[in-house]
C-alpha cells in the first residue's frame, strides 16, 4: 500500500492448507477504560473510511481498528488467523476455491447483522467500483464471491496461496451494506464498522477519536482505551506537537535528523523500532512511447546516475538504507538486482545509454513530489541526474497526498517519488500489486513474462518454493526498470514513558490500538 502512505516482520507464510480457527472472544465491558485519550501524531493521513476508495496506510491503520477482516494477523507472525470468522480454509488442492465460515452472533456498531452476505457486498464492490485509488489491485485473482448461510466462498482465476493474507489487509474489511452502495463510494465522514473500536468524532484531514466497541467479538481479546489521532502536514509538523507535548506518540512521523539525534538514555522517550520492509521507488511513466521515458535506454541511464549512499547519509541522516531491488532486504526472495545490472552513480555509463539509443540531450523530465521531506530527496536526485548535462529536471511539488496520487495516475510527471509499506509478510505485496498488468502505479508497464512469473509465486504453499522466481521477476524489472528502487527503511514510533504498548505500533502494518495504555 502507498503512503503519504507499513513494516513486516519477514517470514514463511505457512498452513495455507490448515484449516483456521478461532480463538477469540466479546470484550468484557467491565475492563476499565482510561477517561483521558492517548494521543498519536503522525503525517500518514487518513484518506478515507471507504475500503473501496483508499489503498494507503494511513487509512488503514484505522481500518484495523474501526472494521473487521474474516483474518488478522498477530504480531510477528506471518500466517492469519481467524477474527471475524470462525473458520477458513483452501478446499482443494488447486488453490482456486477459499472458504471461511463466520462466527454467530457478529454485528456493526450501528446494531445491524454482518453475514456472509455482507462479506460477499463488501469484496464485490471493490471490484463494481474499481476506483482507481483502490484497493483493487490486490484481487485481481478474484472471480466471485458466495454467501450461503454463515459460509463465504472466493472463486479464485488461478492459484493464490496468498489469499488468505490478502483478505487480511484493509481491502479486506467488512462493511455494512445499509450504509456503503453498491457502485459508489461512501461520502459521509463516518463509518459503522464491528472491530474493536468506534468512530466518536472525524473531522477530514485533521484528527480522529476512537472509543472501545464493546460489542466486538474477535480476535482481539483486551479493551483499549480511547485514542485520539492527530494528523499533521509534514514530519516537521510532527516535531513540533511532540516538543509541546500535545501527543503521547510520534508516529512515523519525525524527520530523520531528530530520530538520528534521540538519546537512548532519555528517561521520558521511549523509541520502537520494527523490522519494517517499508519501500521507496521512482516510478517511470511509460505510457507513451515518445519520449521522454518511452525507451529503456533513457530509464536505464537514470537508474545509473543515482547515488544512493548520498540520500541515504545525507538526506536521511543514515535512517534509511540503499535499496537495489523490487523485493527490500530481509523479505524472503529478495535480490539485489538493480545493484548487478547498474554501477552507481556513473555518468559515463548513463552517456552510454542515452548515446546508444539515439538519444538528444539534455533529456527534459518533470519530478513530482511531495513537501517535507520529499521535497530535500527530490532536489538531491535532480542535482545527481543533471550531472553533466544528460538531463534537466523540472521538480513539481504537490503538498496533498489524495491529489499527488491522482496526479500521477494521471501521468501528469515523468517521474515520482512513491512510498510504498507490504500489505502482509510475504514478497507477493511488493510484486503483484506493484508490476503486475492492472498495477496500482497506472504507469502504462505489462509484461507477459512478470504476469507468468507471478502466478507461478502464487502456486507454493511454502512460500520458500517462490523464491527463484520472485529474483526471476526482479531481473526482469531491473532490465525494464519501469520503476527503480532507492531506499527503506525501519518503521519508528516514539513515545512518552508514561505510555505501553507503542512498540507494538512499530511491528507491522497493523495499528493494535488496543494494545496502548498509560502508566
Amino acid at each position: 500500500m502507498s503512503t503519504s502512505m507499513t513494516f513486516i516482520r519477514p517470514g514463511i507464510l505457512a498452513g495455507s492448507f490448515a484449516l483456521l480457527f478461532a480463538s477469540g472472544c466479546q470484550l468484557s465491558p467491565t475492563e476499565p477504560a482510561d477517561e483521558k485519550p492517548i494521543t498519536i501524531g503522525t503525517s500518514s493521513v487518513l484518506a478515507g473510511l471507504d475500503p473501496a476508495g483508499v489503498y494507503d496506510a494511513g487509512s488503514w491503520a484505522v481500518f484495523t481498528n474501526i472494521y473487521q477482516n474474516l483474518l488478522t494477523f498477530e504480531p510477528g507472525s506471518p500466517t492469519p488467523k481467524p477474527d471475524a470468522a470462525e473458520s477458513c480454509e483452501f478446499t482443494s488442492p488447486a488453490l482456486t476455491t477459499y472458504r471461511c465460515e463466520l462466527r454467530d452472533g457478529l454485528t456493526f456498531s450501528n446494531g445491524n447483522p454482518l453475514t456472509a452476505t455482507a462479506v460477499k457486498h463488501s469484496f464485490e464492490r471493490i471490484l463494481r467500483i474499481r476506483d482507481p485509488l483502490g484497493p483493487g489491485p490486490l484481487f485481481a485473482n478474484l472471480l466471485s464471491v458466495d454467501a450461503r448461510g454463515s459460509l463465504v466462498t472466493f472463486h479464485l482465476a488461478t492459484a493464490d496461496a496468498t489469499w488468505p493474507s490478502k483478505i487480511a489487509t484493509g481491502a479486506g474489511s467488512v462493511v455494512d451494506p445499509a450504509e456503503f452502495p453498491a457502485d459508489r463510494l461512501r461520502e459521509e465522514k463516518s463509518a459503522s464498522g464491528s472491530g474493536p473500536y468506534v468512530i466518536a468524532s472525524y473531522t477530514a484531514e485533521k484528527s480522529i477519536t476512537l472509543k472501545p466497541n464493546a460489542a466486538y467479538q474477535g480476535a482481539v481479546t483486551r479493551r483499549g482505551v480511547a485514542v485520539e489521532v492527530h494528523y499533521f502536514e509534514t514530519s516537521r509538523h510532527v516535531e513540533e506537537a511532540w516538543n509541546a507535548r500535545t501527543v503521547d506518540i510520534a508516529y512515523a512521523g519525525l524527520p530523520a535528523a531528530t530520530l538520528a539525534g534521540i538519546d537512548p538514555s532519555d528517561a521520558d522517550v521511549r523509541l520502537s523500532t520494527g523490522d519494517s520492509a517499508e519501500a521507496h521507488y521512482l516510478v517511470l511513466n511509460m505510457r507513451s512511447q515518445r519520449e521522454p521515458l518511452g525507451r529503456a535506454e533513457t530509464r536505464r541511464a537514470l537508474a545509473s546516475l543515482i547515488d544512493r549512499g548520498h540520500l541515504a547519509g545525507e538526506v536521511f541522516e543514515h535512517t534509511v538504507t540503499p535499496l537495489y531491488s523490487l523485493v527490500p532486504q530481509g523479505v524472503v526472495g529478495h535480490s539485489t538486482a538493480f545493484f548487478d545490472r547498474y554501477p552507481e552513480a556513473d555518468a559515463a555509463y548513463a552517456a552510454e545509454r542515452l548515446r546508444s539509443a539515439g538519444v538528444t540531450t539534455p533529456v527534459r523530465i518533470k519530478l513530482g513530489h511531495q513537501n517535507g521531506i520529499a521535497a530535500a530527496e527530490a532536489r538531491a536526485l535532480k542535482e545527481q541526474w543533471e550531472k553533466d548535462g544528460l538531463f534537466r529536471v523540472e521538480l513539481v511539488e504537490e503538498r496533498d497526498f489524495t491529489t499527488y496520487q491522482k496526479r500521477s495516475l494521471k501521468g501528469e510527471f515523468d517521474v515520482h517519488l512513491y512510498q510504498w509499506i507490504p500489505d502482509f509478510p510475504d514478497a507477493d505485496t511488493f510484486v503483484q500489486p506493484l508490476v503486475g498488468t492492472g498495477n496500482v502505479l497506472g504507469n502504462g508497464y505489462t509484461s507477459a513474462e512478470v504476469d507468468h512469473a507471478i502466478r507461478d509465486t502464487q502456486r507454493f504453499t511454502d512460500r520458500s518454493k517462490a523464491t527463484q522466481r520472485f529474483r526471476a521477476v526482479q531481473d526482469t524489472i531491473a532490465k525494464d526498470a519501469p520503476l527503480i528502487p532507492v531506499w527503506h527503511k525501519q518503521r519508528h514510533v516514539v513515545t512518552r514513558s508514561t505510555v505501553l504498548g507503542g512498540h507494538l505500533l512499530a511491528e507491522d502494518a497493523i495499528w493494535r490500538l488496543w494494545e496502548l495504555r498509560r502508566l
